[in-house]
């Protein structure tokens, strides 16, 4: 028989046993128990963005904004929020056609504390405009910035994008969440049903659905102040609160550049140059969404298409002092010209291309012309601008209007128009440096409601993909003297191929100076593929015959095309143009040596020679002239740089550490005053507990002595 001091033992070990087993099992249902109490919403989140002078964007509390979500389905519903918040904060629950300036801007400034959050929820069933991008874009980084001819925020008619509504450029001090999936929708939308849609005067009363949006940014200011913030933090820890907006242009000419040593490169002002350019990013108010199909895609499509035409139509020069042509898609446009600006830099300092390339440097006195492809919203319809007398000009636009009647392309083009006044297009980098700058902007008149918006989209732009890449090598050119019964006429297929057409025989005029004597044209199926590839799925055919046979397939998803921060590697759009560049535009080995050559004898060959699948996927071995080139502002190349200056672009992105989105059920105050005064008062009985059972200790824990057996 144990002693009772043995036995004592014993039960505070089985007690220790059973407190530590019921600790364990509360662990595992601990996760099972959050699940209960919260359900994750997923969308995008609204970002803050930084440049010399302002602070854009959104941000949640360091915490996290929890806001009562209430649903607004007319104005009458702001109101409520505004006006009355019985129980607030609220997080209003707005469709995108009650998201304008008006009651946002009202929700900022009116709304006051009574707003933690704003929720935008897919239904574009009542849109019919929506654009968050200023009615001029980049306006302070044109040409004649800040004058009375310049374009005019006051007066749409006077605008480049008459539907903004200026919100991507405004500061709010709450975080605005985009729901885009309808299941995710619709769980808010029923849980804002069964706890919050009734006796509304009396909500502070009950619990209430609300939500949690975790997104706070650590930028401040401005892009000077959160830059030198970063720096001094990293003398002490390494922390940085934003990092500049920055990427890769990317770039290819039509004929081989001729290849010298390193130490014999030198600027040759014999080497003429035609520079034809467009944008290939875009941009949005929320992270990772926003395919920019009209705003930037088209033209990009476009440059793409002329500069696979004239790969084909050109495989080298006819005449031996003909032109060169430099095919640049500039990324980060859409901030201040970041990508143009920073070409014009390297141009000006000898800097284009990089010493790896092997070929000499090129400067502004090298381009004969630019042609500057701005946006298409109207394909059938363009406007010719140039900022100086150019003798280009008419020879364009006569040229334009010839192949038009000879083809019946259905393009027309409007006088050419001398102006300052330019749409937002790259060649503002190029005039700012020099007035007279030999730049001609081929664009239309502004015709996209969803101008920088995530509804620049598949159905903005009425894209329907044909798939006819089975039965058709979206890698030859089409006659023109055949009917194409795949696509409608007025499918933006073959609108597109159109315009592509118009611009690539003009083009082929200006360098050799003839006519285009053939009847092919650019292809309507690969301006099939290729929007297909940006806008719905990179796993397409035009990607995969762009890369090495056993490259492993990508994402079905859209590209990315916004220009976002420094990276060890190109972003996704850039990534797949250089590839299409060189596949597309890069020459074929001739036939004879084409049929010998393996994958290694390919490689053996080194730079500027690539294997690419092919549209076979068997594999081609081809003669590449594509390349990068930094697209990150000059700014940040000079320690002493005036950002106040407006020359050079200042954007910057904050650094945020965590976002996510999730609805639960709020107590009312009462309930959480109640629940606080309850936890108190036991907090209070168990110290008079603990206080009592320490007093009475040697009575109640009184050990007896083992008993003697004589």
């Amino acid at each position: 028989m144990g002693s009772p001091q043995s036995t004592n033992v014993r039960q505070w070990a089985t007690l220790l046993l059973l407190l530590v087993i019921a600790a364990s099992v509360q662990n595992a249902d601990s996760q099972r128990i959050k699940d209960n109490m919260y359900a994750s919403i997923s969308g995008a989140h609204c970002f803050r963005r930084l440049n010399g002078t302002h602070v854009t964007g959104c941000s949640s509390r360091q915490g996290g904004s929890i806001g009562v979500l209430h649903l607004v389905r007319s104005v009458a519903d702001i109101d409520f929020v505004v006006e009355q918040h019985p129980a607030g904060p609220y997080a209003p629950v707005i469709p995108p056609h009650l998201f304008t300036r008006e009651n946002i801007l009202r929700l900022r400034d009116q709304g006051g504390e009574h707003v933690s959050a704003v929720v935008l929820i897919n239904n574009a069933s009542e849109l019919v405009q929506y654009s968050q991008e200023s009615r001029c874009p980049n306006q302070f980084s044109g040409l004649i910035s800040g004058t009375a001819d310049s374009c005019s925020v006051e007066r749409p008619e006077k605008s480049w994008n008459p539907w903004g509504t200026g919100l991507l450029l405004e500061d709010f001090p709450f975080p605005i969440y985009y729901v885009p999936h309808p299941e995710e929708i619709q769980k808010m939308v029923d849980c804002f049903a069964k706890f919050n849609n009734f006796d509304l005067e009396n909500q502070h009363r009950r619990s209430l659905c609300s939500i949690e949006i975790k997104s706070f940014m650590s930028a401040a200011v401005d892009s000077r102040v959160c830059l030198a913030r970063s720096i001094f933090f990293n003398s002490l820890n390494p922390v940085k609160f934003c990092d500049p907006l920055q990427g890769k242009n990317v770039f290819a000419t039509l004929f081989p550049r001729v290849q010298v040593k390193l130490e014999d490169r030198k600027v040759d002002l014999n080497e003429r140059i035609i520079l034809v350019s467009s944008r290939m990013d875009t941009t949005t108010m929320f992270d990772g969404v926003g395919v920019g199909a009209m705003d930037s895609l088209v033209p990009f499509t476009v440059l793409v298409s002329v500069s696979h035409f004239l790969a084909k139509v050109l495989p080298k020069r006819l005449q031996d002092d003909n032109p060169n042509v430099l095919f640049m898609f500039f990324n980060g446009e859409s901030y201040d010209y970041i990508g143009s600006q920073r070409f014009v830099y390297d141009l000006q300092k000898g800097a284009f291309p990089t010493k790896g390339g092997l070929t000499n440097p090129l400067s502004l006195d090298n381009i004969d012309l630019m042609i500057d492809l701005g946006t298409f919203d109207d394909p059938n319809n363009l406007r010719i601008y140039h900022a100086s007398e150019l003798a280009a000009v008419p020879q364009i636009a006569q040229a334009i209007d010839q192949i038009n009647r000879k083809w019946n392309l259905n393009v027309t083009a409007e006088a050419p128009i001398l102006t300052k006044n330019l749409p937002p297009v790259s060649s503002h980098s190029f005039l700012r440096e020099n007035a007279s700058f030999p730049s001609v902007v081929v664009t239309s008149a502004p015709g996209n409601r969803y101008y920088h918006s995530i509804y620049d989209d598949s159905e903005n732009l009425k894209f329907v993909y044909g798939n006819h890449s089975r039965t058709h090598d979206f890698t030859e050119l089409e006659d023109l003297q055949q009917t194409i019964a795949d696509f409608p006429t007025n499918s933006i297929q073959m609108r597109l191929r159109n315009i592509s057409t118009l611009l690539g025989m003009t083009l082929y005029e200006l360098i050799t100076k003839t006519a285009y004597p053939g009847t092919l044209g650019t292809s309507p199926y690969l301006i099939d593929e290729f929007l297909y590839c940006f806008l719905e799925s990179a796993d397409c055919p035009l990607f995969m015959a762009a890369v090495k046979p056993d490259f492993p397939r990508p994402f079905p998803i859209s590209p990315q095309r916004y220009i976002s921060v420094h990276s060890t590697l190109p972003s996704e759009a850039s990534s797949w143009t250089i590839r299409l560049l060189g596949f597309l535009v890069g020459q074929p080995l001739p036939n004879d040596t084409a049929a010998n050559t393996s994958r290694a004898d390919c490689q053996a060959l080194h730079l500027p020679y690539n294997w690419f699948a092919g549209y076979s996927g068997h594999g081609e071995c081809r003669l590449t002239t594509q390349n990068f080139s930094q697209a990150s502002s000059p700014a940040f190349l000079d320690d002493d740089y005036d950002f106040r200056s407006g020359r050079y672009s200042t954007w910057t992105e904050s650094t945020w550490r965590e976002m996510s989105a999730r609805i639960f059920l709020q107590p009312a105050a009462s309930h959480e005053t109640l629940t606080l005064s309850i936890g108190f008062v036991v907090m209070l009985l168990s110290f008079v507990l603990v206080f009592l059972i320490n007093s009475r200790s040697e009575v109640l824990f009184n050990q007896c002595g083992a008993s003697t057996v004589p």
